[in-house]
């Protein structure tokens, strides 16, 4: 299966269940993989066949800046679900980072992978 991708997409947001993640935007690192045949999309050169990555990514942001979800988790599941809403994805690899959120890694996060 091919593959469409977003990497290291930045949003700023509220995540988090500590007290001071809940009062000011951090930084939100996304990374998204979106498993779909290109073959007619290759043939065509017609958006129309495409998954569009500037509609995904315009959504996850939109999405991630506003949710303020409490954990990792909640957001990458929402994020999957947005992307099998979208024509043309079988399958979706998202990854939801909080650089920093722990002393001495550069980040931390969770990664899934969704099915329709």
């Amino acid at each position: 299966m091919d593959k469409v991708f977003i990497k290291d997409l930045l949003a700023r947001g509220i995540l988090g269940v500590n007290e001071s993640e809940r009062t000011k935007p951090q930084d939100i690192l996304i990374n998204i993989t979106l498993f779909t045949d290109t073959s007619a999309a290759g043939k065509s050169d017609d958006i129309e066949d495409c998954i569009n990555y500037r509609t995904i990514a315009k959504k996850t942001l939109a999405h991630a800046e506003k949710a303020e979800r409490l954990t990792v988790e909640a957001l990458a599941e929402d994020i999957a679900a947005m992307a099998l809403e979208m024509d043309h994805v079988q399958k979706v690899l998202v990854c939801v980072e909080k650089p920093g959120a722990v002393r001495f890694s550069r980040s931390v996060g969770v990664e899934i992978e969704r099915s329709r």
